[in-house]
């Protein structure tokens, strides 16, 4: 007859590692741990500003071959942008790359501001709060829906895009494949809590790509997350908001929630995106060219930009 020890070490060995568990007087009982999560908003660009680590640079792997023929017209580009950001960002990025790419780009908001046909009036809040964040995003997602189109893409108005590298990379993958590519913010997958009902929570962990480096889903994907006939989707039709609110975490973070929480379906990185969060100056100069997405900003209070010879000063354009 087996010892209550020698029974568990056999179970370990033939099924792998077992969680812990206490012994009490009626038997085996697991042992109950709050699992760590985020309180606030706050508490998520607080996490972010004091402790930005560099993710290890992905080991290099051979190019892809294209799996299929695309053209910008295929991607949908939704820049992130409000009416305080119109003159000091977002006419750098219409005399720049958006001026040769104006068809696949969709910009939000307009708000009084005489600008082209393909800036959209989002009607939410200008503030920097996750319910206005996530009311931008649910409009982003459902024009993309909309467009028919084959991949749909997220960036800042602090983003320069490299349109002909973006293509390149999305032509890697199937659009009717489950594709989400972009770049983590963070060390280690999110820890959150998904509210189940009134009185009951459940812990949640999962990978996000940040919107501040940008992120592709392909039209496959975004499918599932409003799937037809589903009684609450949990993306079109403004219930975007609804599932962040079930999180309390903003927009990039409901993204990552839903497709990798809730679809499983796993987040490709991707070191060619790159936001305002990371050390800028460690982009070699000999690779900016491959580069799909670039930002710039301030990093520990200093000037966080790419560094490149040119005829424009800072002041002309304090993107480099």
């Amino acid at each position: 007859m087996w010892s209550r020890r020698e029974a568990g070490a056999a179970r370990g060995e033939a099924g792998g590692a077992q969680p812990r568990r206490a012994w009490g007087r009626r038997g085996l009982a697991p042992r109950r741990r709050r699992a760590p999560g985020l309180r606030s908003f706050a508490d998520y660009f607080g996490r972010l500003s004091r402790a930005r680590r560099e993710l290890p640079p992905a080991p290099p792997s051979p190019p892809r071959p294209p799996a299929e023929d695309i053209s910008p017209r295929d991607v949908f580009i939704a820049v992130k942008t409000t009416k305080k950001f119109h003159k000091a960002r977002l006419e750098l990025l219409l005399d720049t790359w958006i001026s040769r790419n104006r068809d696949m780009v969709r910009d939000g908001d307009r708000d009084g501001w005489a600008v082209p046909r393909n800036v959209i009036n989002t009607n939410c809040s200008a503030a920097h709060s996750r319910q206005a964040l996530s009311c931008k995003m649910a409009v982003e997602y459902d024009k993309f829906i909309e467009s028919g189109r084959k991949w749909f893409c997220h960036v800042d108005d602090d983003n320069y895009v490299n349109v002909r590298m973006l293509v390149k990379l999305l032509s890697s993958y199937p659009h009717t494949q489950d594709i989400y590519i972009g770049k983590p913010s963070l060390d280690r997958p999110i820890q959150a809590t998904e509210r189940i009902s009134e009185n009951k929570m459940h812990p949640v962990h999962f990978w996000f790509a940040t919107g501040g480096a940008g992120f592709c889903i392909s039209r496959g994907l975004a499918l599932k997350m409003s799937p037809w006939g589903a009684r609450v989707p949990w993306a079109f039709g403004g219930h975007f908001m609804s599932t962040a609110e079930k999180i309390r975490l903003p927009d990039d973070c409901t993204i990552g929630y839903i497709i990798e929480s809730v679809l499983g379906v796993k987040l490709i990185r991707s070191n060619l995106f790159h936001s305002h969060l990371e050390n800028l100056h460690q982009v070699p100069k000999s690779e900016i060219h491959k580069q799909v997405t670039l930002s710039y900003g301030m990093f520990e209070n200093k000037r966080n930009s790419i560094h490149m010879k040119g005829a424009f000063s800072v002041e002309e354009d304090p993107s480099r």
